[in-house]
């Protein structure tokens, strides 16, 4: 590549960048979605403990999970088959109802945006309990969704690496409920990101394979 740079490297700043982005919306989204049958007064306590809590699961898998698929062919085809069932899941929620998703943007802008007089007013009533319950178990599937998919991206790339891990925490932590939104208006930015995180899957799960069968495989140029 031109000026020095090597492509290998660019292409895995540009996969992270484009997983955190959509992979932050979606929290973003499953966040509001669970927030969106509270009361006012306390749907903003529940959007902001779903948000502290991804930061945080995010920081602490990312510690763990990256030695982890140092370890083996065996991790690395683990790791693969779970991004697989994360793209399953994307799809689905990419294939979500407009009003579903609707009640979720209302609930973290807090606005009546389509000025019904109410504010997320169709989702299924819940308490704060039920809510948080809810947010904490997407949580902890989608920041290590999350992580995983950053580590098979960056590859052996250590810069790209940390770079992804901190812009995860970063968006997750500042800009989720604006990512949210972003995505919600341009959809195909996540068709791209489920793409990206499809091939980020199928690669780990072909390394893993290769390197438990003793690099027998065909080494397959990009991939």
């Amino acid at each position: 590549m031109p000026f020095g740079l090597d492509y290998s490297m660019v292409s895995a700043f540009i996969q992270v960048i484009l997983i955190d982005l959509v992979l932050a919306g979606d929290n973003a989204v499953v966040i509001g979605l669970a927030a969106a049958g509270l009361d006012k007064e306390i749907r903003q306590k529940a959007i902001l403990i779903g948000i502290i809590a991804a930061t945080v699961l995010r920081i602490g898998f990312a510690l763990i999970t990256t030695q982890l698929l140092s370890l083996g062919g065996g991790l690395l085809v683990a790791g693969g088959l779970l991004l697989l069932w994360v793209c399953w899941k994307m799809y689905r929620e990419l294939t979500v109802s407009h009003e579903e998703e609707h009640e979720a943007q209302e609930a973290l802008a807090n606005e009546d945006q389509n000025a019904d007089g109410k504010i997320a007013g169709k989702a299924p009533r819940k308490t704060l309990r039920q809510a948080v319950w809810q947010i904490i178990i997407a949580d902890v599937s989608m920041s290590l969704d999350n992580v995983l998919a950053v580590a098979g991206a960056a590859q052996h790339h250590l810069e790209a690496l940390i770079f992804g891990l901190a812009l995860s925490v970063i968006l997750m932590g500042v800009a989720a409920s604006l990512i949210a939104g972003l995505l919600h208006k341009y959809r195909w930015i996540s068709w791209i990101g489920l793409v990206i995180i499809l091939y980020v899957a199928v690669r780990m799960v072909y390394h893993g394979i290769d390197q438990l069968l003793g690099h027998t495989l065909p080494v397959i140029p990009f991939f």
